[in-house]
């Protein structure tokens, strides 16, 4: 933009609760973003993720707890004093304005001077590809082009953090990945701290410095990407998080995902081995997804696709581990006793 972007700041959330009538929806929830790095709020409905980005905006009020922006409470400060930009699933764009007039609006809002707003807002539009486009109406814009548009418009005003609420639900799959691409160029590019809600795993792990998985107001985990996927704390995060086998080993629970089990001969050689029968094929393209109903109830494997004519269906087969590639797993703290 025609100034730098100021870096993006810390959040900090202290003993967050939140509850609607009889019904508590986040319970002493205490986390820390770093400045300038992409976290992901992770969770099915219900979890919570919505609501603490309600709260961190300041479109809901907590009742208890603080959140802090960069060093300063914003626990008590109305919504248009937390210089916070928003991107919405359903864009949430002016359809009477032109995509200009829609990232100029909280330029005006802020009352930006013309001649400071105008190269922002072009700069803004280039930076989401949109130049040339500038005068068309919203109807007039593809999905994808209107999101570009809603962030644009989030960017312009040079957020502390930028809250993004399932952004891309809304797209086709093609499209989507693309669009996860250019958000996280943008972000690394801009240093601007985003927090992002999903409940789409694989999502969350293309795009996070930082993934938070929630469960009935809680943190059943956080960490970077790999941390989660490699060493998940308990059964919920590693079935939450991606494809995950749960097997028995030395009587406790262990995680063993697909791409880490073995079929057929080479199996044979790995000191942990399961048998049984082929009850699904799945051809992926590059690899097959094989499942095998065993003693201790369906194992899937993921495989070379060449390995396609050695399975079939009916068939009896080997499916062997090592022992380095067990996680160890743990119950959920919010499990239902």
């Amino acid at each position: 933009m025609s100034a730098p972007l100021s870096p993006g700041k810390a959040v900090v959330l202290e003993r967050v609760r939140k509850s609607y009538g009889p019904v508590e929806v986040l319970r002493d929830f205490s986390l820390e973003i770093t400045a300038g790095s992409f976290c992901t709020l992770l969770g099915a409905s219900g979890s919570g993720k919505t609501t603490l980005l309600k709260l961190i905006a300041g479109f809901e009020t907590l009742d208890g707890g603080a959140i802090q922006i960069g060093g300063r409470d914003v626990s008590h400060v109305p919504v248009n004093r937390r210089n916070i930009g928003m991107v919405f699933q359903n864009y949430a764009l002016f359809p009477h304005m032109s995509v200009r007039d829609n990232v100029a609006f909280g330029l005006e809002m802020r009352r930006v001077p013309k001649a400071e707003a105008a190269p922002r807002i072009t700069e803004a539009l280039a930076m989401v590809g949109l130049e040339g486009l500038e005068r068309r109406a919203p109807r007039e814009l593809s999905g994808g082009q209107q999101q570009r548009v809603a962030l644009a418009r989030a960017l312009v005003i040079r957020p502390d953090i930028l809250l993004m609420d399932e952004p891309l639900g809304a797209l086709d799959k093609t499209l989507r990945a693309s669009l996860q691409r250019q958000i996280k160029q943008l972000q690394a590019r801009l240093g601007v701290t985003i927090i992002f809600v999903t409940h789409d795993q694989e999502e969350a792990l293309h795009m996070s410095d930082l993934i938070v998985v929630l469960e009935k107001g809680r943190i059943e985990q956080a960490g970077t990407p790999q941390e989660l996927y490699r060493r998940p704390a308990n059964r919920f995060v590693a079935s939450f998080l991606g494809e995950c086998n749960i097997l028995t080993l030395d009587g406790t629970p262990h995680g063993i995902r697909p791409e880490k089990l073995r079929l057929g001969a080479m199996a044979s050689t790995l000191p942990h081995r399961r048998e049984g029968v082929v009850s699904e094929l799945t051809f992926l393209g590059p690899h097959l997804r094989v499942t095998a109903d065993t003693a201790e109830g369906p194992l899937t494997a993921l495989t070379d696709a060449d390995h396609a004519t050695a399975c079939r269906l009916g068939e009896r087969i080997l499916l062997g581990f090592s022992g380095e590639d067990a996680m160890p797993l743990a119950d959920s703290p919010n499990a239902t006793p």
